[in-house]
């Protein structure tokens, strides 16, 4: 796994970030894209990060959270769409979907092949565009970890066809809540290298064309994966979720029980920010 061909998976620094703000489109942009892939390297497990993770969202337990891969897979991501062949600006892309899976077992000290295939998907009846990249960690005994992420690049134009908003029930048990400080995105940029500026600021948010500084959609995910486990006692084999609205930096977030089989809604707002399901053993 520590083939010299196969470059180290980059790290989230200021460099690969200031990289991914001043990334300009081709012009023109490609008629047809074919699917990008790439192989990065995870020499081994940042076991104190992952404990530091652990504790910012109450995760039980020692073992590696199922949404702590997104970390890595984000990074593969982000080097991916760096590649010249992606030709549209990274800034401005927005986190639709995400889906994580548990396949085997991440022993300490042991190296992990990421292997990421983005692919397009085609254009909605509006005419927005989206692009869905799929990381794959393996040792050399197996796959360990699937992450899946869908972005939005272009939206569609006004007045075209709408796919149905299915899943926004806010009458479900309520198992948790949590209210989001205005510090609460720099923390979780210090946890996850994501220092996009939206999360940040008011003022960096600004900048960038937002009214006012949301949290990571990963950060609901993961406080929401943790009371999910805290909840039944088990653990989370599989999550997915879709980002259905931003929630911004001072208010406060309800996870709330949609089914019996798993099915959760974050509401913020009054109404839902996420929904998703998830799959414990």
């Amino acid at each position: 796994m520590r083939a010299p061909h196969v470059p180290a998976l980059p790290a989230m620094g200021p460099v690969i970030l200031l990289r991914a703000l001043f990334k300009r489109p081709q012009r023109p942009l490609p008629s047809a894209l074919p699917e990008l892939v790439t192989e990065y390297r995870l020499d081994s497990l940042p076991l104190d990060d992952i404990a530091r993770y652990r504790a910012a969202f109450g995760f039980a337990g020692d073992h590696v959270p199922l949404t702590w891969w997104y970390l890595p897979a984000q990074r593969a991501h982000l080097a991916t769409m760096l590649d010249p062949r992606f030709p549209f600006r990274i800034a401005g892309l927005v986190h639709m979907e995400n889906a994580l899976g548990e396949h085997g077992k991440a022993v300490p000290g042991q190296a992990l092949l990421l292997r990421t295939v983005l692919r397009m998907l085609p254009p909605s009846s509006s005419g927005a565009l989206r692009c869905v990249l799929e990381t794959t960690g393996s040792t050399e005994a197996g796959p360990v970890f699937g992450c899946s992420s869908t972005y939005l690049i272009r939206r569609g134009e006004r007045g075209g066809a709408k796919q149905p908003d299915a899943d926004t029930d806010l009458s479900g048990t309520p198992l948790a809540q949590w209210t989001l400080d205005r510090a609460a995105g720099r923390r979780y940029a210090r946890l996850s290298g994501d220092w996009n500026p939206i999360h940040l600021t008011g003022w960096s948010a600004r900048l960038m064309g937002m009214r006012t500084p949301i949290i990571h959609g990963m950060h609901t995910l993961a406080s929401s994966c943790a009371a999910l486990e805290n909840a039944s006692g088990g653990r989370a084999a599989r999550i997915e979720c879709r980002f259905r609205a931003p929630v911004a930096l001072g208010s406060s977030a309800v996870l709330r029980a949609t089914s019996t089989t798993g099915g959760f809604v974050v509401e913020a707002h009054g109404k839902a920010a996420v929904t998703g399901a998830c799959t414990l053993a």
